[in-house]
């Protein structure tokens, strides 16, 4: 066995494709370090990103709040096994039920996870209280997860083939449409599962009318709320979490991507009520790791006392300026989102063309559909940041567009 430790950047991707599985299409290009809002790849290039690890990394690349947490924690317990409280774990569930309406926390290490916990407390309570309902509904162009049961869940057409048999018992309605979920709603019926901010389905903003629609919905007929704030929780949105704009109270909120500021981390949320697992029912052999359980208090820490929640808010407000004041030169529209998790159309589908020359001046964006472009920069963004973000973006979509 040889390490890789001499190389060139054509020495490991000639080394990537031969051992990594392929799940992706990934651009020719090595990444190596990071600081702040920005990547340098091992010929040295520098990104300046506004993906941020798909809304992970929210403290910036390398921040050294992570890593002082990872450097003393490692010297102290990096895993007690699941069968065992740890100091960490308790800390950092305390710290999270006292800024949220929740009461009971679940640790893991992915939103896939968090969200697979989800749908079986969701299903338990069917179980338990509902006559065995087992269904829940979610929405057209959600996105939940890529295991069985919340790539079922997800509301992607292009997915429904995919791995057949797919878990069954999700119906998929339309965003925002609250007759629909009406209409859906049956004896089998155990829960709805809403992302407040449809990430991946191209920033779809849920209606606060809609939001309050659907938990009154849910009390009448005694089925559970799923938040997934995977990609909107930990500040993203101008607030610690999104279901706070709407003046309701999820059963269950599912938390990811930023909770661990780019460490493998989640959780599960929920109200004292629906502590109904019995022994065996839920687990992992990584759950609440004090490792993780450090780093996750690291982030809501800093978070906190940096105000990263109202540089957020600000920061937001001026992308939306500038990218509102962009519509007509260059025929951008439907600029909308939440926070900094912000999306507008094309005029045209060239969204891979925008990304990929975007990529070649040193900017990181994404494309989650033909004609959309999403930007979820790290919290930790500046003005500078984002002036510069615009100078590159709009230089690449007069020569994309013409």
């Amino acid at each position: 066995m040889q390490l890789i430790d001499k190389y060139t950047t054509a020495d490991l991707l000639t080394a990537a494709d031969q051992h990594i599985l392929y799940t992706t299409n990934r651009p020719e290009v090595m990444m190596e370090r990071g600081e702040g809002m920005y990547l340098w790849d091992t010929e040295g290039k520098c990104y300046l990103d506004f993906i941020g690890g798909w809304a992970v990394t929210c403290l910036g690349h390398a921040p050294k709040a992570i890593e002082k947490a990872l450097t003393k924690q490692a010297g102290q317990l990096i895993n007690a096994s699941p069968a065992f409280y740890n100091v960490p774990m308790v800390s950092f569930a305390k710290m999270l039920t006292e800024m949220t309406c929740f009461d009971k926390v679940f640790f893991t290490t992915s939103g896939s996870e968090a969200n697979e916990g989800a749908i079986k407390l969701a299903r338990k309570h069917g179980q338990r209280s509902l006559d065995g309902a087992y269904e829940i509904i979610t929405t057209v162009n959600s996105f939940h997860g890529r295991t069985l049961a919340t790539m079922s869940a997800t509301g992607k057409d292009y997915w429904e083939p995919l791995f057949a048999p797919k878990v069954s018992g999700f119906i998929h309605v339309p965003f925002n449409d609250i007759e629909a979920i009406k209409a859906a709603i049956t004896d089998k019926t155990c829960a709805i599962m809403l992302e407040p901010v449809q990430g991946e389905g191209g920033v779809n903003v849920a209606d606060p009318i809609y939001v309050k629609a659907v938990r009154k919905i849910c009390d009448e007929h005694n089925i559970l709320l799923i938040f997934d704030e995977v990609q909107t929780g930990m500040g993203r949105t101008g607030k610690m979490f999104a279901y706070e704009h709407y003046d309701i109270e999820p059963d269950i909120m599912t938390l990811a991507k930023g909770i661990g500021g780019g460490y493998p981390l989640s959780a599960m949320l929920t109200k004292s009520v629906y502590n109904i697992f019995d022994a065996g029912d839920q687990g992992g052999t990584y759950t609440a790791q004090p490792l993780g359980m450090a780093v996750g208090m690291a982030v809501l820490e800093t978070i906190v006392k940096e105000k990263i929640v109202e540089n957020t808010v600000a920061q937001s407000a001026y992308l939306m300026k500038c990218l509102n004041e962009m519509e007509a030169d260059y025929g951008i529209k439907s600029v909308r989102g939440m926070g900094l998790l912000i999306a507008f159309d094309l005029p045209e589908p060239k969204g891979a063309e925008v990304v990929g020359a975007c990529l070649e001046k040193g900017l990181l964006i994404n494309s989650p559909k033909p004609a959309t472009i999403r930007l979820m920069p790290p919290l930790i963004v500046t003005r500078e940041a984002i002036d510069s973000m615009l100078k590159t973006m709009t230089e690449v979509l007069a020569s994309v567009l013409k």
